[in-house]
């Protein structure tokens, strides 16, 4: 597979638009899921055609909504046999918004989300945001594409592993592709972490993903796609350990090691790259905090 080029430039308004488009339906998944730990309740899944929320209940009923990004479509499955769909093109959130709730009570589905945005600046409300309306196929497309190829290989990394890890998922909030192995040892009590951070971090980690870059949760600006690695909490001397590949680096604002998607896109085996990036770096950051590695590696 020929990985596409994802200029952040080339692709901004329609990253915002999108982003919004995913809060939607991923707060519906949230609304109807039952609770797992680290939030894992809440993030969709790569499928051959796009992003999936899985099944989720409503009553008697389950449902489950998927972005289709080879027809561009919103598809919206019902255990009963019934099917909706919506076309992704370029709307509003607010319109986007409105017609898909509007779907979902026409197929006897009575959700309820709270509607404004989170991980983003200046959020705006979905029924009020009339911003917001790009939506270019060609980008959104090659973003899935990228995800589904990064899934594939994030998954090879996971099997690697004996202990505890999460699946490999979507997060739409933060907007990345995440898979994440824990040590198996509480992290210490970090008084400054909101509730959701607290839970997310309840446990030593070591995470690894993909993000197509922009504004992060916490502010930073990149403007590249990139492959990251980070520790949780960040052992002492991590930010000075030599990783491989040559292209990988410790970036101080984002407290991650990044290796830029560029850089894995024209390797002669981008695989083979990014899985000496993600070996490397976990090797730092597990032998630093000192995790049981006899046990926890493969």
């Amino acid at each position: 597979m020929k990985l596409p080029e994802l200029p952040l430039n080339a692709w901004q308004d329609t990253y915002t638009t999108l982003h919004m488009w995913l809060q939607i339906v991923g707060k519906i998944r949230l609304a109807q899921s039952p609770y797992c730990n680290h939030w894992w309740q809440v993030p969709f899944y790569l499928t051959a055609r796009g992003l999936t929320t899985s099944p989720l209940p409503s009553g008697d009923r389950f449902f489950e909504i998927e972005f289709d990004f080879i027809l561009h479509t919103l598809i919206i499955r019902v255990s009963d046999g019934a099917i909706m769909t919506l076309a992704l093109e370029p709307r509003s959130v607010a319109d986007f918004y409105a017609e898909l709730m509007a779907t979902l009570r026409s197929l006897g589905l009575d959700i309820h989300i709270w509607t404004t945005p989170v991980e983003v600046a200046n959020p705006i409300p979905f029924e009020r945001d009339h911003q917001h309306a790009s939506y270019d196929r060609e980008y959104a497309e090659r973003l899935w594409r990228i995800m589904l190829w990064s899934d594939h290989v994030l998954k090879q990394w996971r099997g690697r592993f004996l202990g505890k890890s999460s699946p490999v998922h979507f997060f739409w909030g933060s907007f990345d592709l995440a898979v994440t192995r824990f040590s198996g040892r509480r992290a210490p009590e970090n008084p400054n972490m909101d509730r959701i951070t607290r839970e997310a971090y309840s446990h030593e980690v070591i995470s690894a993903g993909f993000w197509p870059g922009g504004t992060s949760w916490n502010g930073q600006f990149l403007d590249q796609a990139v492959f990251y690695v980070y520790a949780a909490p960040q052992p002492p001397g991590l930010a000075e350990r030599a990783v491989k590949p040559a292209a990988a680096y410790y970036s101080q604002p984002f407290g991650e090691f990044l290796l830029p998607y560029d850089a894995v896109r024209r390797a002669d085996q981008p695989d083979v790259m990014l899985l000496d990036f993600l070996d490397s770096t976990y090797d730092a950051a597990a032998d630093l905090a000192g995790w049981d590695r006899t046990s926890l590696d493969r």
